[in-house]
């Protein structure tokens, strides 16, 4: 699906649910991730109960454009979709988060675990640290409990 057809597809999903889209904006966040800014007159019914509705949202785009031939591969799946600018805000706060708890196991030279995150969340903070040569990044745990930890694993 070329990215208008996606833009058609999330308008036609957001405004099966009774709530009016204002437009639908793409944006590019890095190479291989299109993010969908869409503005909307009611932004609770998908940002209450922490993005509940707009992750669902999201899922079922990448579900709907996903081909058979790309099922479990990044392709095109790599999109996110974005209400009023809440996706952005929450990326922004993982990103702190991460930044701040890098900075604490560098200063303490150990290994610093962030609170449990959603799989979106632990990937921004991957992503986030990947650069950083004296620090190393891995999920841990099962479940809702998954978390990242961050090693401090030296010098430059």
């Amino acid at each position: 699906m070329n990215k208008k057809e996606i833009q058609n597809l999330i308008q036609e999903l957001i405004e099966k649910t009774g709530v009016t889209v204002s437009e639908v904006v793409v944006t590019e966040d890095g190479p291989g991730s299109t993010w969908f800014s869409v503005q909307v007159n009611e932004p609770n019914f998908f940002i209450s109960r922490e993005g509940e509705a707009l992750y669902a949202l999201n899922h079922l785009v990448r579900r709907i454009i996903e081909t058979p031939a790309e099922a479990g591969k990044e392709a095109e799946s790599n999109i996110l979709i974005d209400i009023n600018g809440f996706q952005k805000r929450r990326v922004e706060a993982v990103r702190a988060v991460a930044h701040m708890m890098g900075e604490r196991a560098r200063y303490f030279k150990s290994s610093m675990e962030v609170d449990p995150m959603s799989a979106f969340e632990r990937r921004i903070v991957h992503e986030f640290l990947a650069s950083a040569t004296d620090l190393k990044t891995e999920s841990t745990g099962m479940g809702a409990s998954r978390r990242v930890v961050i090693k401090y694993v030296g010098g430059i």
